[in-house]
């Protein structure tokens, strides 16, 4: 009998009461299933490890003897994915297991921080259990150059996180509402592929929108309520339908970790009455230690200790107790199921199983988040899950192994991008790169900058609109499922404090930044006035604008969104280079991407490409974030790109298009005219002519009086004949340079020439 707990909406003590009732009623015998156990072997094939031909797999656990008799898998199709269906298991039963090479024990399964036995729980429905060999779930990407065979809906999808709080007040009560927020959705999509002026993003995810006595929504009354602040389960409904009808997917923050102290869970646990009690953990004593960053976690209430990780006010839930975890994956079928959401953003997931001494990253936690997501997929098979695991790659890598989470957040990554523009070195994030891209299933993993937990990115990089671009150049064009947070796109600033983090958005200059008619919740960000959607919606140059441009790049290019990713080598120290490549579609597509993270521009920066991911013979590269720069790439037998000039703190994306006819380098010539700029002195601006007696690579850059390269004013081939080139009296970052000489330096093959320049003021 299905449980209507599922399909009904009730309040916390409704809930509370379906619960015990399911508990007093009679026990049912368990249903008897099936188990497929499919296991992937292609690493093992490439590594020589398993032979097809001569070698079998077979899967030994707890339900089989340890493999005694031999339960062995089959390749149906000769895809190396090795599956066999086992039947007889019952709903609930735990199983231990493995898989073996040929029936031996040979120590070539070890899991590395998991634990040297895989587990399972089986559910009532499809039990499919779905891993890679020795748990290195390599998918392709990288350096191998190889497509991914694993791609879901959001592999084509950028999200934007949305405190409803902070959106858009729509009643006009100093709090963002749902109502608020549905009538600024075209803001962000306005669902019609043909206009220009959105966000263009396809995915939100929204942060807690459940019933809860804080402003941030982190602990919850009523799991199946909507913040009455926010409006009614109608106006949630109302959202969702706009959202789709625009294209764009929704994922809910669901907080499984904890709940509030005002919960009637709790507050019947706390008051001891039968049934309630196991649903938090209770000691008579204070046990005392403390929690992974020193804090309290023991909360004295009533003569007793209860467990809370993150504050008395939020006390943890105790999944030991069967109850508590029939009832919150109960609370994910009726999203999923009833109200229609796309899946859900994960909270605080290292922290759900604690164990005496270890309070995170246990092995029943791991086991949790498998059970959670083979009950999410039974429900809803497209639903996404994507976890907050704020720790490093090697620790968070294990939370989306094994048929756990599709996705977790890459802090380590996120740090990397914003130090690389901050640095101006991009070396650590090219090391960083290649360890997320081996870690991960790829590119199964979340992207971004900052999130609502910390200070904002623009606040990170002092508030520097170069720095930012980036940063956020970097992030959109890299591997990975990108997730913006609201108010980044125009650079809002917040640290210090999460309320400070978490303003009201800011609209235009109109009086509370248009976010509300009333008094808003909090203050709003400090540069309110300047950093804006109307404002920036007007300037073409505007972070605003550069972000749209990002987005809608990334959007249309399947390499961007999908496709593999081999790091090159560069000379410059300041440069990452990676190529992006896609064979999903009809039209293989290649992608080099480039980004000076150095406010100094990099002139005959030379580039090495792993072997076989660019073929030698010259390509002509457009600029898929700026059409007007087009460029001839070269490519040598040994995968050697030479002489690339790059402006200072820019991102590139050249989509390669190879040429007819390969351009072969011109034989050293001295036949270049650079003709004395005009006027001279000038202000603002000036031009230089110069004459090419045969078709060639012609480079003129600006220096100053110390040799230091300030401006790149052309690099590119150009034919026979004369051209002309205007340096307007800035550096490579746009800005103005000081009154002075100057010296303008033309080179094509092994012919330069000097000219000097003087700008008065």
């Amino acid at each position: 009998m299905p449980s209507i707990a599922r399909h009904l909406t009730v309040g916390p003590v409704a809930a509370a009461a379906l619960v015990l009732l399911a508990l007093c009623a009679p026990a049912r015998p368990a249903r008897a299933v099936d188990v497929t156990f499919q296991v992937h072997m292609r690493d093992q094939v490439t590594a020589g490890v398993f032979h097809p031909a001569t070698d079998f797999v077979d899967v030994a656990g707890s339900f089989n003897g340890w493999g005694s008799p031999l339960t062995q898998l089959a390749d149906a199709d000769g895809d190396t994915v090795y599956a066999v269906t086992v039947a007889g298991f019952t709903t609930g039963q735990f199983i231990e297991y493995k898989f073996r090479l040929n029936g031996l024990w040979d120590g070539t399964e070890e899991f590395p921080g998991v634990g040297n036995n895989r587990t399972y729980s089986v559910v009532d429905g499809t039990n499919l259990i779905d891993v890679w060999y020795n748990v290195r779930e390599l998918g392709g990407g990288g350096a191998d150059g190889h497509q991914v065979p694993e791609l879901h809906w959001w592999n084509d999808t950028v999200f934007y996180e949305v405190f409803v709080r902070s959106f858009q007040d729509g009643n006009g009560d100093g709090i963002g509402d749902l109502k608020g927020l549905t009538a600024r959705l075209d803001y962000l999509n306005d669902g019609n592929p043909n206009t220009h002026d959105d966000l263009g993003v396809t995915g939100i995810w929204l942060m807690p929108v459940n019933a809860s006595p804080s402003y941030h929504g982190y602990d919850v009354t009523d799991y199946r309520a909507i913040e009455p602040d926010y409006g009614t389960q109608a106006d949630f409904q109302a959202f969702l339908d706009a959202a789709h009808a625009r294209g764009i997917r929704v994922i809910m923050d669901f907080v499984m970790n904890h709940c509030s102290n005002q919960n009637p869970w709790f507050v019947s646990s706390r008051a001891n009455e039968a049934g309630w009690r196991d649903w938090f953990r209770w000691s008579a004593t204070n046990p005392g230690g403390t929690g992974p960053w020193g804090q309290t976690v023991w909360w004295r209430t009533n003569s007793a200790y209860y467990y809370g990780l993150f504050g008395s006010g939020m006390p943890d839930l105790n999944y030991d107790t069967p109850a508590v975890k029939n009832e919150m994956f109960s609370v994910a079928d009726y999203w999923l199921d009833t109200v229609g959401v796309d899946g859900f953003r994960l909270d605080a997931v290292l922290y759900v199983d604690e164990d005496p001494g270890a309070l995170m990253n246990t092995p029943g936690t791991l086991q949790f988040w498998q059970d959670f997501n083979t009950r999410v997929e039974s429900v809803a098979p497209a639903a996404l899950t994507v976890g907050e695991a704020w720790t490093t790659t090697a620790a968070v890598a294990p939370y989306s192994a094994s048929g756990r989470l599709d996705l977790c957040f890459e802090f380590d990554l996120a740090g990397a991008i914003v130090g690389a523009a901050n640095n101006g070195d991009a070396g650590w994030l090219g090391t960083k790169l290649g360890d997320v891209c081996s870690a991960y299933r790829y590119p199964q993993w979340g992207t971004f900058l900052s999130n609502h937990d910390q200070d904002r990115v623009f606040s990170q990089v002092g508030e520097d609109a170069a720095r930012a671009r980036v940063a956020a150049g970097l992030c959109l064009t890299l591997p990975g499922v990108p997730f913006l947070y609201y108010g980044e796109e125009i650079g809002m600033t917040g640290t210090t404090s999460d309320p400070v983090r978490r303003a009201p958005m800011q609209w235009s200059t109109a009086a509370n930044a248009g976010f509300t008619t009333a008094t808003p919740w909090e203050s709003l960000g400090g540069n309110w006035t300047t950093n804006n959607v109307a404002l920036e919606s007007a300037d073409p140059s505007s972070l605003l604008s550069w972000y749209r441009r990002l987005v809608a790049a990334r959007t249309a290019s399947p390499a961007l969104r999908r496709g593999t990713c081999a790091t090159l080598t560069a000379s410059s120290a300041s440069v990452l280079a990676f190529v992006r490549r896609d064979t999903t579609e009809a039209a293989a597509q290649v992608v080099l991407c480039l980004a000076n993270t150095s406010a100094m521009a990099q002139g005959a920066v030379s580039l090495t490409a792993p072997a076989d991911v660019l073929a030698p013979g010259s390509y002509r590269g457009t600029d898929l974030l700026d059409p007007t720069d087009v460029r001839t790439f070269t490519v040598d037998a040994g995968g050697h790109i030479a002489n690339l000039g790059l402006a200072g703190q820019v991102v590139k994306a050249f989509e390669l298009a190879p040429l007819a006819t390969p351009v072969v380098p011109a034989p050293p010539r001295t036949g270049l005219l650079l003709e004395q700029n005009c006027p001279n002195p000038f202000n603002p601006s000036t031009n230089l002519r110069f004459v090419l007696d045969e078709p060639g690579r012609v480079r003129i850059a600006v220096y100053d009086v110390r040799g230091r390269e300030m401006a790149v004013l052309l690099d590119e081939e150009r034919p026979a004949g004369t051209g002309d080139v205007t340096w307007q009296g800035r550096d490579a970052g746009g800005r103005e340079v000081g009154a002075g000489v100057y010296f303008v330096r033309g080179q094509a093959g092994q012919a330069t020439q000097l000219v000097k320049a003087t700008l008065v003021k």
